[in-house]
């Protein structure tokens, strides 16, 4: 764990010898989404593979990219491309650049991410607010020795998307005419897509849309002490609900019909963060 510590204290250390301050918020940016980063002003680009620490994204519609500019009048970094568990990374790798985020001061911390509408009455398109996850299916990124210069051992999770923060994305949805549902999200592993079976064991749980990242890094960046807010963009209905086979690339041309409306709905939020 020791190590991992030095690393993480080398990459922002790096960091911050090249940017200029700590950013308010950091921004993930899901499959098919990464446009908003063209509103970014002043834009630093950092490849991630020029970055101490990070691996390299592997998923088309991921980059590769850390952005660190103005976003209205908010300083701030946009990871356009994040990673996953289904690529072969440890968790420990997938949380990874949300620690060095924490460690350089960052204090909020948006994710976006591509999700498949379980609940029946979202349909292609739909933006859900995150009101609360489910995690039963894959490796908590906390396991193992706790890393107590970043959290505690066993962080709440009571309130992991900070209710004040919803209630600013829903009046900001209202003001802007945009539609915002919410729900609840299920991580799933990945990278194959959940059968029908596992679907109607998911909306039976409680869940509105399923995805395979998100999760892992809200666990870290709860675990620092990180305000979270979470958007979905429901790019396909989950396998059984249509009768139609799923794809990554319906996931990304979804992502790119509503970019426009995802763009402006953040940049607002943003704003009045």
């Amino acid at each position: 764990m020791k190590d991992i510590v030095k690393s993480l204290e080398k990459t922002v250390e790096y960091l911050k010898g090249i940017t200029q301050g700590t950013p308010e918020i950091a921004i993930i940016l899901g499959s098919g989404l990464g446009s908003l980063a063209d509103f970014i002003e002043g834009k630093q680009i950092i490849p991630y593979e020029e970055i101490p620490g990070f691996p390299k994204t592997t998923v088309q519609g991921h980059e590769g990219r850390l952005i660190f500019g103005h976003l209205g009048e908010r300083y701030v970094v946009a990871m356009k491309g994040r990673f996953h568990y289904y690529e072969g990374h440890d968790t420990v790798t997938v949380v990874y650049p949300v620690r060095v985020f924490g460690m350089m001061g960052i204090k909020n911390l948006l994710v976006t991410n591509a999700a498949g509408g379980v609940n029946t009455g979202f349909v292609p398109g739909d933006l859900m607010l995150i009101k609360d996850h489910i995690s039963f299916f894959a490796e908590n990124p906390l396991r193992g020795e706790n890393i107590d210069e970043l959290g505690p051992r066993f962080p709440d999770m009571s309130a992991a998307y900070d209710p004040s923060l919803q209630k600013i994305a829903m009046k900001c949805a209202e003001k802007i005419a945009i539609g915002l549902k919410s729900g609840v999200y299920c991580y799933c592993k990945g990278p194959s897509f959940e059968t029908p079976a596992e679907i109607k064991a998911i909306r039976t749980l409680g869940a509105d849309a399923v995805g395979m990242s998100t999760v892992p890094e809200v666990i870290a960046a709860r675990h620092m002490g990180m305000r979270v807010l979470g958007i979905s963009c429901i790019t396909n209905m989950a396998a059984g609900i249509l009768d139609q086979p799923l794809t990554h690339e319906e996931v990304i041309e979804t992502g790119k019909k509503v970019e426009q409306k995802f763009s402006s709905l953040v940049k607002e939020i943003v704003r009045n963060w």
